[in-house]
């Protein structure tokens, strides 16, 4: 099966900021250009999920006007991680303290307090990616899947793909920050991959 992951376009926000969970817009022009890029990729019968954020539903949105012979689906499962009260932040304003608590406990530490830890945000996006794959009519006879997500979505389903999707479900996954990927495609930019398939993970 082929997956292609998008980011959304450049979003509307001062660099450095925390904007994980915010719904916050990407620049019109951008995405229109995404949007183009991509239209002229996509075989017709692909599927295209996408995050409910608006900077990811104005390229779903914009990219349908373009290709109206494609499926959309709106998967809250697909959105950024939640960082709690880290986010608005600048990153470099967080207190070291914090962001150190994460890297140390990079599995189980609720970032922000209040926010959603890794673990919890890489079972998400594996219950994402699973309810992608399987309502997408063409995917079995090679049509992608297209999922218009963010940075974090993509490094954690490299994460997923890198060990094998071959987690036990109720096994720790023993996520540890070292191994966290740091790719992740530029905005607009696209990312495919084949996908064998997803492992339970519980």
């Amino acid at each position: 099966m082929q997956l292609w992951l998008v980011r959304h376009a450049q979003p509307l926000v001062e660099p450095g900021i925390c904007y994980g969970a915010m719904d916050i817009p990407a620049d019109p022009q951008a995405t229109a250009l995404a949007a183009t890029e991509l239209a002229t990729a996509l075989p017709a019968g692909s599927l295209i999920c996408h995050s409910p954020l608006q900077r990811c539903e104005l390229l779903a949105l914009c990219l349908i006007d373009l290709r109206p012979d494609l499926a959309l689906k709106s998967v809250p499962d697909l959105r950024e991680m939640d960082f709690g009260a880290w986010e608005g932040q600048r990153w470099d304003n967080i207190p070291t303290a914090e962001l150190q608590h994460w890297t140390n406990d990079f599995e189980n530490y609720r970032c922000g307090g209040s926010g959603e830890s890794t673990s919890v945000f890489v079972k998400r996006v594996h219950r994402a990616l699973q309810s992608c794959l399987e309502q997408s009519p063409n995917a079995l006879h090679g049509t992608p899947t297209v999922c218009i997500t963010h940075a974090g979505v993509m490094r954690a389903t490299l994460w997923l793909q890198q060990r094998g999707m071959a987690t036990l479900a109720g096994q720790p996954l023993c996520l540890r920050a070292a191994e966290w990927p740091q790719r992740a495609m530029g905005f607009g930019q696209a990312l495919k991959l084949d996908w064998p398939g997803l492992a339970p993970l519980e």
